[in-house]
């Protein structure tokens, strides 16, 4: 065994508690797999956790106590948010320390600082528990994948948003009613913005994409598109034809640059991606060398998070007496072939796409329709066109379309819209068969 390795955790909230009590009750393996003791050297917390036997630690009121502790060799940053959780770190890497966070946010937003800042100090930043939870992604691309050149990812990265969705799907909700109910039981904030809207999973996204296609972390470049506006009528038409929707992370390399892009999407439902449901994460990810594979796991909450924390001060524990130039990159390349590709804006985005419209039940209103979108190139794949009730006028009218450029589609829309025939906004939802 090699000397102690000593840890100061920051943050006793969920993922801290979760950390402290699996390092607790699992001590000799996680020793002998890291070949150290790993010992508990600080905790700083603001308010004790009655999830956690307090006795034995020594804790602090004040986190920055534990990145100056001269005890410490690495900090664990489980405190969450930008600010703060930044500048602890900073002070960390520049009081040597090395550093193993799950704070997704953060990375996407200051990590090409961050990086650049261990780097000058010799200092490693370990990142597995940042994205999708226990499922152990970071290190499958970093390492396992390493032989492939990635063709494209997408990822249920959000468990509140796939709540919802399957919610929706499974029993014929309404989103508002869902995310009520997500809230009551913890899966949602009181302020659910991050997670409904698509940041979240932006900032993950973020993160994979850096890692599949070498490219510098580019959170400002990512389109986000929520699940809000998503109706239960639209979930029963997507699997009238077929399809189910769920809200995607989508990272691809094509000819003139990377698609980042975070929206509800339809997926065929013979997809295993399609058949991920309740809270629960997937990553497929398509190489050239290995073909399409998938990573399935709990995407959040204090254990299985926990454990990808601990695999990650595992790594650092082995690789303390390395090299800093021999130790694994963050991002799977080195720094230096970190390559600037364009990233498409969304108006350049190809892809399939579902429209919802309400149209006046009279004769030509299809005609109209198709001609305008066969002007911008644009052909229909399949159709759903429902009969009005007599005391009715308005019909629902449905199509899935071929691919066609985003900037193309828009135009169309805004044509069709003007029809005097279609009352109120059209709805419309990509399509990606994942293939």
């Amino acid at each position: 065994m090699l000397k102690p390795v000593r840890i100061g955790i920051c943050g006793l909230g969920t993922v801290g508690s979760g950390t402290v009590n699996v390092l607790a009750r699992n001590q000799r393996v996680i020793n002998a797999r890291a070949g150290s003791d790993i010992i508990v050297e600080q905790v700083g917390a603001r308010r004790d956790n009655p999830q956690v036997d307090m006795t034995a630690l020594n804790v602090t009121r004040d986190i920055f106590e534990v990145a100056s502790n001269p005890n410490v060799d690495v900090v664990v940053e489980l405190i969450g948010g930008i600010t703060v959780a930044r500048e602890l770190i900073l002070k960390a890497i520049a009081n040597g320390k090395h550093i193993v966070t799950a704070n997704k946010a953060l990375i996407a937003e200051h990590g090409n600082e961050i990086f650049a800042a261990a780097d000058a100090a010799g200092v490693t930043v370990a990142f597995e528990a940042a994205v999708a939870g226990g499922i152990p992604i970071i290190k499958s691309i970093r390492e396992g994948l390493s032989a492939n050149r990635i063709e494209w990812l997408a990822g249920i990265i959000n468990g509140t948003g796939n709540f919802i969705l399957t919610e929706m799907r499974d029993k014929g909700r309404a989103f508002e009613d869902v995310l009520a109910e997500a809230q009551e039981l913890g899966y949602a904030e009181a302020d659910p913005t991050f997670d409904v809207e698509g940041i979240d999973a932006a900032h993950k996204l973020v993160i994979l994409a850096s890692m599949c296609f070498g490219i510098p972390l580019q959170f400002d470049k990512v389109f986000t598109e929520g699940i809000s506006k998503i109706e239960p009528v639209d979930v029963a038409y997507a699997d009238e034809l077929g399809y189910r929707i769920k809200h995607l992370g989508i990272a691809r390399r094509v000819a003139d640059g990377i698609e980042l892009r975070v929206h509800p999407t339809l997926i065929p439902e013979r997809r295993q991606l399609a058949n991920v449901d309740g809270v629960m994460n997937a990553i497929m990810i398509k190489g050239d060398a290995v073909g399409p594979t998938m990573y399935y796991g709990a995407g959040a909450g204090a254990e299985p998070t926990a454990s990808s924390v601990i695999a990650d001060i595992v790594d650092v524990a082995r690789t303390l007496t390395a090299d800093p130039e021999h130790r694994v990159p963050y991002l799977g390349f080195h720094q230096s072939s970190l390559v600037d590709s364009a990233i498409l804006p969304i108006e350049d985005i190809e892809t399939a796409y579902y429209l919802r419209m309400s149209a006046l039940d009279k004769p030509g209103v299809l005609s109209q329709v198709a001609t305008i979108l066969s002007d911008s190139g644009i052909s229909i794949e399949a159709l759903i066109q429902k009969e009005a009730d007599e005391d009715e006028e308005i019909v629902p009218l449905i199509l899935l379309t071929n691919r066609a450029v985003e900037k193309d589609l828009a135009a169309a829309i805004s044509k069709i819209e003007a029809l005097s025939s279609i009352t109120g906004p059209i709805t419309r939802i990509r399509l990606e068969p994942l293939k």
